[in-house]
């Protein structure tokens, strides 16, 4: 998919950011769509890694869940956490009707499309006491580095809520 087939495009990202006088690294890459895919571009970009879950609940609560990739998730426990029941994973098709993007495109920044505030996102409180992240600009050929403080500029740019929160207590048992 081209990326001006986007609501928003990764150009139309970098110039907000410009304008609001946050600082990136943008780094160019081979398209990856999942964490071990990313594993063969990010070994020289610096920064906090990151994944991106969009997730729906029983009652059609939609989630994007933003956290450092080597936090792992267990969907039950994060059900308890976030006070929601039964959480699965979005489809593609719901993905780009809330947030415009397809699947291994997924970033925070993806928020600037959910227009009528319907996504709840959930930072990790981990990532975002990390010196620098790193995301997707809204397509996958790319990953831009940012301080966190930055990222919740853009948020306040977008008139956009976020949640900081402890994921540490939905690790898997065997991860604690």
């Amino acid at each position: 998919m081209p990326q001006n087939a986007l609501p928003t495009t990764p150009d139309d990202l970098f110039t907000i950011l410009k304008e609001l006088n946050i600082d990136y690294k943008l780094h160019r890459h081979e398209a990856v769509f999942s964490v071990n895919d990313a594993e063969k571009v990010e070994h020289d970009i610096e920064g906090a890694h990151c994944r991106n879950l969009f997730l729906r609940d029983k009652k059609k609560n939609m989630f994007l869940v933003t956290a450092q990739n080597e936090t792992k998730i267990d969907l039950k426990k994060l059900e308890k956490r976030l006070a929601c029941a039964r959480i699965s994973f979005g489809s593609p098709e719901r993905l780009f009707q809330y947030l415009g993007v397809r699947p291994g495109s997924v970033c925070p920044f993806a928020i600037i499309n959910d227009k009528d505030h319907e996504v709840r996102s959930i930072l990790e409180e981990d990532m975002m006491n990390q010196p620098l992240v790193a995301y997707h600009p809204l397509f996958n050929t790319m990953t831009i580095v940012l301080t966190p403080t930055d990222l919740i500029k853009f948020f306040e740019h977008i008139n956009h809520t976020y949640e900081i929160v402890d994921l540490k207590c939905v690790r898997p048992e065997d991860e604690k």
